[in-house]
């Protein structure tokens, strides 16, 4: 990514976790990356102030204790965190999920292959267009 900004990913499956670290070791993404297991785990790293603001959100749907969705519904309506863009990476092709997430404000849903090298694809992807666009300064 063009900016130094965090990545956080919010996932629950540690397979996954460990792929989508090595896919953006691969394509040579330098971002810090902060790793949160559910929405809930996700708000309080975002809401301590221990870490900086995140530049993107590669979020998850299915995951315990708190969702994509419902982590999704909590920070749309938070002033500090609604500008945070947010991509979901997910392996849920439900038609809800589509339609609550973008209702929601997302940049982009994406499916997570199984294999590889078009799961480095999508990161690739995502990355290049992450580079490409002009964000607000979630900072401000």
């Amino acid at each position: 990514m063009r900016h130094n900004k965090p990545i956080m990913l919010v996932e629950d499956d540690e397979v996954d976790v460990m792929t989508i670290q090595r896919a953006l070791k691969e394509i040579k993404v330098t971002n810090p990356l902060y790793v949160a297991g559910n929405g809930e785990e996700a708000l309080e790293m975002l809401r301590n102030g221990d870490h900086k603001l995140p530049g993107l959100i590669l979020l998850d749907i299915e995951m315990p204790r708190m969702n994509g969705i419902e982590f999704l519904r909590v920070i749309r309506h938070d002033n500090e965190l609604r500008k945070i863009p947010v991509v979901i990476l997910t392996s849920s092709k439900e038609e809800e999920h589509k339609m609550e997430s973008f209702d929601l404000g997302i940049s982009g849903y994406m499916i997570k292959p199984v294999d590889y090298i078009k799961f480095v694809e999508v990161v690739k992807t995502i990355d290049l267009y992450w580079t490409l666009s002009e964000l607000p300064d979630v900072d401000e």
